[in-house]
């Protein structure tokens, strides 16, 4: 047998438990088992009418060639001007590349400005690939706990005590998954503090900008005065449109960097899907009122599954503000929280996941998507209760 030999960046490497979980659903459904997902972070609405319509009238045009790497300049000039009113700031279209999901935005930057031995700051529990493409392109990972007290929101103070000579990159996330937590305006001005006096980039996922709840306003990195020069921002299709598989996202940043992503995704995969990005269109310009009521339903959703959850026994959890994900607090019951979804998948018949998934600050948490029926949202509440109540008696 011939031995194949792997480059030891292959080791650094993650993947995302979100997808394994999934898998091992589907093979328990495979075999009979009945099984509730709350595994998997995608919106259970189709994508709006509208969206499809516009692809398919692209597709009959014959809009089904090559892009330039960067997007078409109809899609980055709409991005521009969203991005410019919605943040209160000048926005160029040079400024933006339309990226092949916001995945690859979030790893050609991070491929463009970290070196190797480079420090990145990730507020925890995160995105799995934060961590992940931040190690496999050789950067040094500093965390800094999100804590529940504080609505998973982290302090400019514990963001500077973190920072070092050796740190290149601030990664936020707000709307934050998995916590569903929000940064205020005040942290952000925090933070930037910190990245002027030590002159950092900031990259900042705002993937979930509009899934929020309670009338709160979204807060921007990109709003902070001075902030654009020093900022990444990450944003997209797949969450508020829902569309994750049409795979479009966007990065805005320095003219100059973002050639440099626009450049890593020509060399990976040329250019986002064409077609796809004239329905992108349609969607910034004519879905808002489809993105207010996947929104709506989504609040209704939250309400649910917090008074649920909370009235379990040995369950604990504040209101998410944001997102669509629930992350409950499971310390009282005494049980590692990987050892626990793994026991309310296999037993139970409810996938979801462990917060150790989104960093060892998520031991103690699960993470359950509602981006599901409320009907299957009050059964898995049902199932968990039950066997909490049988396993756990103390509680």
């Amino acid at each position: 047998m011939i031995t194949l030999r792997l480059a030891n960046r292959m080791s650094r490497l993650g993947t995302e438990g979100a997808f394994v979980i999934l898998a091992k659903a589907r093979e328990l459904e495979r075999k009979g088992r009945s099984v509730l997902h709350f595994e998997i972070g995608q919106p259970d609405f189709p994508t709006p009418q509208n969206i499809r319509e516009a692809a398919k009238k692209a597709l009959d045009e014959g809009k089904t060639g090559y892009t330039p790497s960067a997007g078409i300049h109809e899609l980055r000039e709409v991005v521009a001007e969203y991005i410019s009113e919605s943040r209160d700031v000048d926005v160029h279209p040079d400024e933006v590349v339309i990226t092949v999901g916001a995945k690859m935005g979030i790893f050609a930057a991070i491929l463009a400005l970290v070196n190797s031995g480079e420090e990145v700051i990730i507020p925890s529990p995160a995105y799995p690939a934060y961590e992940s493409v931040a190690r496999f392109v050789g950067g040094v990972v500093k965390t800094v706990k999100l804590r529940e007290e504080r609505n998973f929101s982290p302090s400019g103070e514990e963001i500077a005590s973190a920072v070092s000579d050796k740190t290149r990159v601030i990664l936020i996330n707000t709307p934050c998954n998995p916590t569903g937590g929000m940064y205020t305006r005040e942290d952000l001005e925090d933070i930037y503090e910190v990245v002027r006096r030590k002159d950092l980039i900031v990259i900042s996922d705002e993937i979930y900008e509009h899934i929020i709840f309670d009338g709160r306003k979204h807060e921007s990195a990109l709003s902070i005065s001075g902030a654009k020069e020093r900022t990444i921002l990450i944003g997209g299709f797949s969450k508020s449109w829902s569309m994750t598989g049409w795979r479009l996202g966007w990065v805005v940043a320095p003219k100059e960097i973002a050639e440099k992503i626009a450049n890593i995704q020509l060399n990976v995969a040329s250019c986002p899907v064409s077609f796809a990005q004239y329905a992108a269109i349609e969607a910034i310009k004519n879905s808002w009122d489809s993105v207010r009521e996947m929104v709506r339903e989504y609040q209704e959703r939250r309400d649910i599954i917090h008074e649920g959850i909370n009235s379990i026994p040995g369950f604990r959890m504040i209101k998410p503000q944001a997102t669509f994900y629930a992350f409950p607090n499971v310390m009282k019951l005494g049980i590692d929280s990987k050892m626990l979804a793994d026991i309310l998948l296999e037993e139970v018949g409810v996938a979801l996941l462990p917060g150790t998934f989104f960093g060892r600050e998520g031991e103690g948490y699960l993470r359950m998507s509602f981006a599901t029926s409320k009907e299957v949202i009050k059964e898995g509440i049902e199932r968990i209760r039950s066997f909490v109540k049988e396993r756990f008696l103390d509680v």
